[in-house]
């Protein structure tokens, strides 16, 4: 199969002749019919290069066995059937179970709901189907389509051009080249490696300018994209978000397994055997790891992504949603995004000043023979009045790019050939040495020029985005127009449009601000245009600089002065990377949000990229969230569903850090006095199932206005305080207990690991409700009712187990009913006092990190 879809007969697909490719493809220049292509799908299957990553669910859930802890645990079960501890093994063995099912379950349902969230932002491909143009998903195409192709769309699969127009291409996501290629149909030489060959597209590469149409050779895994995905390993690149829980989850076990082998010595050589010593600390590290951690960021982020995904944005990557709610910086293009992107032709003036037919004519052909970039200005032009240009032949295009900033087209009449030049002002300017004023061409000498820019400030200051329009007569027509063709050029004069804000823009920027957000634009506009779009949105600005003072900054020079502009004006796409990298060195987290293909590297670049639902193919897949409602209101939305997800989590952490600790200086005090363990191995593993069952609802709670007031980042200083004020305050209040039992109730073994069991449980899982808040005090804040329910459930499971045959088998033993009152004391007075010092703690701390400097590429 993969022979005959690589070739026709012995040659190439690139080397043969088009007519053996649709021979050999079975195919025709209409496509194939739906009957056909169905058959075709199921025998080479969905056009999905993610599928060759997909794994049996067999294989997922074992995979979670590979933890390091759950590994020990089960040779910890190993060695307790080898000692004659049948029941403690067996115990062992399904808490094992039951927590890594709980696991596989949570993280299963989460990946479903990304994959729905997923379907609804496949990419769709024009494509020639019973004979007509449809656009369907790029998963159900097969080879034989005829695809058709036009800038901004993402290639769909490897495929023969067929024809095309100023065709170029950008293949740096396949082979790393920084610059477009053009690509043509044709024969390629025998011998021409695939890669070289201009008659071939690659799934995964870019149109950047020109329109084609091709026939798919290859789809799926069978193409050249996914021949390289095969060849990675299956566990995409880490991230820096996955980096940093790595690093977190890293600190936490060295804490961790410092202080459980330090128990251990302690219980082994003065107190206890060698065995019970082991079991104890192993059952202690387990307890005391929050190795739920990956799965309640799982919960939160799909939770999170659900959520925006109703308020109307689409989540590629759940992880970017924890980046959301840390970003505190948004850059942004203006046309398209800020803007309706609904541009309408306001003058067409003349040298002067004047409206002036001549030049919209000249605009007129120029905007109707492009075919490279087509822009909302070109349709604009073209709306506004139709000419009769019957007697005008397209000759030549030379493309749009975004360094020269301007399209020329070259079209023949019976006057001659002419190159009509449309673009930036200050681009036309350059190659213009002349200008035509009352009916004759005069020199443009520097008079001229000053005119020339008054006209087009005063439009800039009116918000009117202006172009300037340009031509040269040829004479006789030649061949093979280029870049050095536009040169010696005639200034015609300025066409002007308006392209209004979106309704949603101001109330978006109140919006961003309230919640601490700077916004930023990054336009290849001028900075008058881009002042008064500011002004009608009520965007305060600080400061603006051009394109062209910063090519005259280094990397170090840009980064002292980006944090004080708030307009980058007549951007590149490599000037919008770099000011986002001098942001980022500042310890900024930022964010971009872009629509067109001079926008999609730097949506990459980003630490979260937004694009909005009708930009081009290559800007959304760039994007790790897409806006499919023209309501910018949806940004805030998202960054507060961030930060819900980031508060939730860091309840997680703080809550199971500091009473972890706490438990565990616990532990390691007790066994300095005690003859005995103070809870059986089983005691604590069966301790850790019930709190993280009570903890695994914490994603489904509220969040308090002090979390999402503004943006939060990752500080492990401010957990390592919090685990330093907190855990000792969970270890008085154990020594306590342990005291009471002692003193007062002269608790035997059984009962001393029974009541320390139930206090510990009722602490641990009670003390969410105070650390669920920041500053509110925990009655004044309510907590969700699943998360109530689950608490107060485990609570009652701790007091009751021990008086059933279950809690038998766990060697608990019913407390006397005293106990019960001393317990409520305890907790009462934990709860008040961890309140007391919760409130001391944050006014002291504000619990969000200072900026810290990235270095700079």
């Amino acid at each position: 199969m993969e022979k005959e879809r690589k070739k026709t007969g012995d040659t190439p697909f690139h080397t043969a002749a088009e007519a053996e490719v649709m021979t050999a493809l079975g195919t025709t220049e209409r496509g194939l019919s739906s009957a056909e292509s169905s058959a075709r799908l199921e025998r080479y299957g969905p056009n999905d290069v993610s599928q060759i990553r997909q794994r049996p669910l067999l294989v997922q859930y074992l995979s979670h066995f590979k933890n390091l802890l759950v590994i020990i645990l089960i040779l910890a079960a190993l060695v307790s059937i080898f000692a004659g501890e049948l029941t403690s093994a067996v115990i062992i063995i399904v808490i094992v179970v039951a927590s890594v099912t709980l696991d596989f379950f949570q993280e299963y349902k989460a990946g479903n709901a990304a994959e729905l969230l997923r379907q609804k932002i496949i990419t769709k491909a024009a494509v020639w189907r019973d004979g007509e143009l449809q656009e369907l998903p790029i998963t159900v195409l097969v080879p034989g389509d005829i695809i058709s192709l036009s800038a901004g769309d993402i290639i769909p699969a490897d495929a023969r051009i067929l024809s095309s127009r100023d065709l170029f291409v950008n293949q740096s996501a396949l082979t790393g080249e920084p610059f477009p290629v053009e690509k043509a149909p044709g024969v390629a030489a025998p011998g021409t490696p695939l890669a070289e060959a201009e008659n071939y597209l690659f799934l995964g590469t870019s149109v950047v300018s020109g329109t084609a149409t091709a026939a798919v050779t290859t789809t799926g895994s069978s193409t050249e994209f996914g021949h390289v995905a095969k060849s990675l390993v299956s566990r995409p690149p880490e991230t820096e978000f996955e980096r940093g829980l790595r690093q977190f989850s890293y600190l936490m076990s060295k804490i961790i397994f410092s202080l459980v082998i330090v128990v251990f010595f302690i219980n082994a050589f003065f107190r206890h055997g060698l065995l019970d010593s082991l079991l104890f600390s192993i059952a202690l590290a387990v307890g005391m790891t929050p190795e739920l951690l990956p799965m309640i960021l799982s919960l939160n982020l799909s939770k999170g992504a659900i959520a925006m995904s109703e308020k109307g944005a689409i989540v590629k990557h759940p992880e970017s949603i924890q980046n959301f709610g840390s970003m505190d910086i948004l850059c942004t293009d203006k046309t398209g995004t800020l803007t309706e992107n609904q541009i309408a032709l306001v003058h067409h003036l003349d040298t002067e000043g004047n409206d002036s037919e001549t030049v919209l004519t000249y605009s007129y052909i120029n905007s109707l023979f492009s075919t490279g970039l087509k822009s909302p200005l070109d349709d604009a032009v073209v709306r506004f009045r139709h000419f009769d240009i019957s007697d005008c032949t397209k000759v030549d295009e030379i493309p749009f790019d975004f360094i020269r900033k301007r399209v020329s087209v070259v079209a023949a009449r019976n006057d001659g050939a002419v190159i009509i030049s449309k673009g930036a002002p200050e681009e036309i300017l350059r190659i213009c040495t002349g200008e035509e004023r009352a009916g004759s061409i005069q020199p443009l000498n520097d008079e001229a020029r000053q005119r020339i820019q008054r006209i087009y400030e005063e439009q800039s200051k009116q918000g009117f985005r202006t172009l300037a329009v340009c031509y040269r007569h040829l004479g006789a027509t030649q061949a093979g127009f280029s870049a050095d063709d536009e040169k010696e050029m005639v200034l015609i004069g300025l066409i002007t449009f308006i392209d209004p804000p979106k309704e949603s823009a101001r109330e978006s920027v109140q919006l961003l601000a309230r919640s601490g957000i700077d916004l930023k634009i990054l336009t290849g506009d001028n900075e008058l245009v881009t002042r008064k779009t500011c002004e009608l949105i009520g965007l305060p600005v600080k400061g603006v600089i051009r394109g062209a003072e910063i090519e005259n900054l280094d990397n170090e020079g840009l980064a002292r002065v980006v944090d004080g502009v708030t307009i980058f004006s007549r951007m590149t796409p490599v000037q919008k990377n770099r000011v986002m990298n001098a942001l980022k060195h500042n310890g900024h987290v930022v964010g971009f949000m872009g629509d067109g293909i001079n926008d999609a590297p730097s949506i990459r670049e980003a630490d979260v990229g937004i694009s909005v639902e009708n930009a081009v193919d290559i800007a959304k897949e760039s994007a790790d969230i897409i806006l499919v409602r023209s309501d910018l209101r949806i940004l805030n939305d998202g960054v507060l569903e961030g930060r819900k997800t980031f508060g939730n989590t860091m309840k997680y952490i703080l809550m199971g850090t500091s009473s972890n600790f706490g438990n565990m200086f616990s532990v390691a005090g007790a066994s300095l006095f005690l003859k005995f363990l103070p809870m059986l191995p089983i005691q604590i593993l069966l301790n850790n199932l019930l709190y993280d069952f009570s903890e695994s609802t914490i994603p489904t709670d509220n969040v308090d206005e002090s979390y999402i007031s503004t943006p939060k980042k990752w500080d492990m200083g401010f957990i390592q305080k919090f685990i330093v004020v907190f855990g000792p305050i969970s270890s008085v209040f154990d020594f306590i207990t342990f005291g009471i039992l002692l003193l007062i109730f002269n608790a035997n073994v059984a009962l001393f690991q029974t009541s320390w069991f139930i206090e510990s449980i009722c602490t641990q899982t009670l003390v969410i409700f105070v650390i669920r808040t920041r500053t509110t005090p925990f009655w004044k804040s309510r907590s969700s009712r699943l998360l109530a329910a689950s608490t107060l459930f485990i609570v009652l499971i701790a007091c009751v187990l021990p008086f059933t045959p279950v809690g038998r088998l766990f060697g608990f033993v019913p407390p006397p009913l005293t106990f019960f009152a001393a317990l409520a004391v305890l907790v009462a007075g934990y709860i008040l006092i961890v309140e007391g010092v919760k409130i001391w703690f944050y006014r002291r701390y504000s619990g969000s990190s200072l900026p810290v400097k990235r270095t700079l590429p």
